[in-house]
């Protein structure tokens, strides 16, 4: 069978670099876990008990360590999130919290960016979050750690600052659902496959961001993220 031919030259394929190697990781799909650090959820006025629910963004959002990120349109209130993020190499539907470290490749720090405003209002009028969560340049990544390399981190600072001065901190350990339980419940509601990552929810101290703003942040045993808000495009 012919190789397929396009009406006009596809898109670049998204990817996160790799620590130590010339290779990069190929995006596929970006998942993001709403509310699973405590502190966050209560600063919020959410639900403590809720299960966890997923939202998406798309993988050409993705953004590189050093990036200027444009002052995104539309909002007065642009927040930081900072998130460990999963990296799979296979998957499937319906694994087992008990085999879903056999499908990680990697982890990573990230940062959910947000426009909070309109994230808000759309809760408000029970419509979907993409406004608010779902935008260009809103997904920086960081460089990803092999598992094979660092093994499956269960604990270890998180941290966030901004133009030096530390926002954002919290600990892998205060994570409600463990990274194998959000496969789990995520992989029983969409096929999960090799370049999908996951975001995996964010500490407390979220706060507004502005041009000319540097950020920061971080994961023990996991690497850093340095990213700079520009002016609006």
């Amino acid at each position: 069978m012919s190789a397929p031919t396009f009406v006009f030259p596809p898109a670049p394929q998204a990817s996160i670099a790799v620590a130590g190697d010339t290779k990069s990781y190929p995006v596929r799909r970006i998942w993001c876990v709403g509310r699973n650090y405590l502190e966050h959820i209560r600063e919020m006025g959410n639900d403590e008990r809720a299960l966890p629910f997923f939202f998406a963004k798309h993988a050409d959002m993705i953004e590189p360590d050093g990036a200027t990120i444009p002052y995104p349109p539309l909002t007065k209130d642009f927040h930081h999130e900072v998130e460990l993020i999963v990296a799979m190499k296979s998957g499937g539907l319906n694994i087992p919290a008990a085999r879903a470290n056999e499908h990680i490749y990697g982890y990573a720090v990230g940062i959910d960016l947000t426009r909070r405003d309109l994230q808000l209002a759309s809760r408000k009028k029970e419509r979907p979050w993409e406004i608010g969560k779902s935008f260009d340049h809103s997904a920086p990544c960081g460089a990803m750690q092999p598992a094979s390399k660092i093994g499956h981190p269960t604990k270890g600072k998180i941290w966030l600052s901004v133009n030096g001065t530390e926002r954002q901190k919290g600990d892998l350990t205060e994570l409600i659902w463990s990274v194998p339980e959000i496969i789990e419940k995520l992989s029983e509601q969409v096929s999960l496959g090799a370049g999908d990552i996951i975001m995996t929810g964010t500490p407390a101290g979220v706060a507004a961001l502005s041009p000319g703003d540097k950020i920061e942040c971080g994961i023990d045993g996991i690497g850093t993220l340095k990213v700079s808000i520009g002016k609006p495009e």
